[in-house]
């Protein structure tokens, strides 16, 4: 079995988010893909989100939208900050040792790892998918493969490096999807359509629930990143 596992503020959860998962998904066959969104983001402990239960709302609706993707409200039951190596340490404890997880994040949050902790022990745990992502260029991934002892094999693909613990990188390109989880908190500040931005349940429920309208909730943060890699705040 081959599980894969997408985190994120997921501030509002997108298209963007929900297509990645979904082409990941198939390109490598992964039985599920669970959208995980982080509980408190180590990075943005100065930059309060919308409260978990909103955010969990919103990817349980935008997993609706497909048999292959399932929110997860892991990190939500979990005190203190969302780190990653502690949640790949109790997935294993979920799943045993019989499935294969495959991490999913972007190039720019790859490019930072090394501000994570306990990052080199990451890959015990997990094989990492690498997703290549608009205006985001990779210098700098030679040295932290390097760093992490990450070598190419003549016997893979020529997007896929192995890792000392014999965990895969898997490097794909996505459709590109220019669409900010940022920019849809300003544009329902700014009373704009957020139509096709976010699955239409997501939108209802947003206005239901009156999301993003006040300043308290009008945050600076990073476009579509996938916040739940515990990286040191900013």
């Amino acid at each position: 079995m081959k599980l894969g596992i997408l985190g994120g503020t997921f501030d509002p959860i997108h298209l963007g988010h929900l297509r990645s998962a979904e082409e990941v998904g198939f390109h490598l066959g992964l039985e599920k893909v669970y959208l995980m969104p982080s509980a408190l983001p180590p990075h943005k402990a100065k930059s309060p989100v919308t409260p978990f239960h909103h955010r969990l709302a919103m990817v349980r609706l935008g997993a609706d939208c497909s048999t292959r993707l399932e929110a997860m409200d892991l990190e939500g039951n979990r005190p203190g900050f969302s780190y990653s190596i502690e949640t790949l340490r109790e997935l294993h404890q979920i799943f045993g040792p019989a499935p294969e997880l495959f991490f999913i994040l972007g190039m720019d949050a790859f490019l930072e790892i090394r501000t994570w902790r306990n990052y080199k022990q990451l890959f015990d745990y997990a094989h990492f998918v690498i997703l290549s992502r608009a205006g985001v260029r990779n210098h700098g991934l030679d040295a932290i493969f390097s760093d992490l002892g990450v070598e190419k094999s003549e016997k893979r693909p020529p997007n896929v490096f192995v890792a000392p613990s014999g965990r895969t990188l898997i490097l794909i390109t996505t459709t590109l999807m220019e669409i900010s989880s940022t920019n849809i908190r300003n544009m329902v500040k700014e009373d704009k359509s957020i139509h096709f931005l976010v699955p239409e349940t997501v939108r209802a429920y947003i206005i239901k629930k009156g999301l993003y309208l006040s300043d308290d909730l009008h945050r600076k943060s990073k476009t579509m990143s996938y916040d739940y890699s515990g990286k040191k705040s900013h």
